[in-house]
């Protein structure tokens, strides 16, 4: 199965492209559209509320009528949800399209991660897992950073016509490697069955822990981003491309996690990956917390997201494994709960910030990734039957 393997990986970064792409170009968008800045900026988080909302309906949905099948459909309306909002009239309709979008890239990046526990055996799926993820972060990066240079040059117009014609080619790629897949029968459709893969899923030990764990995440690490530029221009540092720069250490850090994580996991063990990346994120978030020189910062978040990945990771693993036969509505699950704790943690970071003010707010996040770590470390424990798979 290795060689489908680049192939889900392109899924992945042609699904992520549009996460980020709209951040750039929200001033042309405002002038554009006749609407302020505050208001353009809901169509850039229409995207990442669409893409948690879905997630419960789409695991299951990928379980009942198959995950290639799946990811091609949700890969051509991303494409096409794309090509439609270049040709926006008003903001309103530029907002259904986004939320369209929502919805497509909601069905890719989750269920190809379900994809990838279905292929490849437990002791093969976190490196897989890994590549999949790189994928997923190089798209989130290029996404922002070239629609930018795009929009110079023809407008926010020009960049969702660009990534819509991308996923577009990205669908058609996963439909010809796994053709022989996509003509297998769908399953038939037995609600009851439904209901009992989520009772089944909840009670798995490891479903409470992964995905409470994995709001922590979004809430202590993913929340902190929206703050970053207000804490450079505390700092004299104003300009926002500093601020996007920094920003962009974080996914270069989880590229390096990645590329490592083959030599990684044999020396530390999945056990150590937790209590390592949860150590290595906290001890960053204290040097962000006593406010360094952006360049400091910079390898902050360099740093921070290497350690990110290494719990994120084998978070990954162990959801993956919850259930067999309702992966898909497992991973997506675990999607869903990632994607509310960054809804939940700029909430949560503002009223920290506004009350007690920033040292102690950030500090406080970097005790809870520490523990959060250490506890995983010893509450998610591979059965002996699946070790050996």
């Amino acid at each position: 199965m290795q060689y489908l393997l680049p192939i889900i990986s392109m899924a992945t970064f042609a699904g992520s492209l549009s996460v980020r792409a709209m951040d750039p170009v929200l001033p042309q968008v405002a002038t554009d559209l006749m609407v302020t800045i505050q208001i353009a900026a809901t169509a850039a988080s229409a995207f990442a509320i669409t893409f948690a909302l879905v997630q419960p309906a789409l695991g299951i949905i990928a379980d009942m009528f198959g995950k290639p099948k799946l990811i091609v459909i949700c890969l051509m309306l991303l494409g096409a949800s794309n090509i439609a909002g270049a040709f926006s009239t008003s903001f309103d309709v530029l907002l259904i399209t986004r939320i369209l979008s929502g919805v497509g890239g909601g069905g890719v990046f989750p269920i190809t991660l379900s994809l990838v526990g279905d292929l490849f055996p437990l002791r093969e799926r976190q490196v897989a897992m890994s590549q999949v993820l790189a994928g997923a972060m190089a798209g989130n990066l290029l996404g922002a950073s070239l629609s930018g240079v795009i929009g110079d040059f023809i407008g926010w117009r020009g960049v969702l016509i660009a990534i819509g014609l991308l996923v577009l080619g990205a669908s058609v790629a996963v439909g010809w490697g796994f053709r022989h897949q996509m003509r297998m029968p769908r399953k038939r459709t037995n609600f009851t069955a439904m209901a009992r893969n989520y009772r089944d899923v909840f009670a798995h030990p490891h479903a409470r822990v992964c995905y409470a764990a994995v709001f922590i995440e979004g809430s202590c690490v993913l929340g902190l981003f929206p703050f970053v530029a207000a804490f450079l221009a505390d700092l004299g540092e104003p300009r926002l491309s500093i601020a996007g720069i920094v920003i962009a250490g974080f996914a270069v850090g989880g590229l390096i996690y990645t590329s490592s994580v083959s030599r990684l996991l044999p020396r530390l063990g999945e056990k150590g990956l937790m209590i390592g990346g949860g150590a290595l994120v906290a001890s960053q978030l204290v040097v962000i917390a006593l406010g360094p020189p952006w360049q400091w910062q910079l390898a902050s978040f360099l740093a921070m997201g290497c350690g990110f990945y290494m719990i994120h990771g084998s978070l990954q693993t162990f959801a993956s494994e919850i259930s067999v036969d309702a992966r898909g509505t497992a991973v997506a699950l675990h999607a869903f709960f990632f994607y509310l704790g960054q809804t939940a943690g700029p909430i949560a970071y503002g009223y920290g910030i506004s009350q007690f003010g920033k040292v102690p707010t950030v500090l406080f996040a970097a005790v809870v990734m520490l523990l959060l770590g250490i506890v995983c470390s010893r509450l998610l424990k591979h059965r002996h039957s699946q070790i050996v798979q």
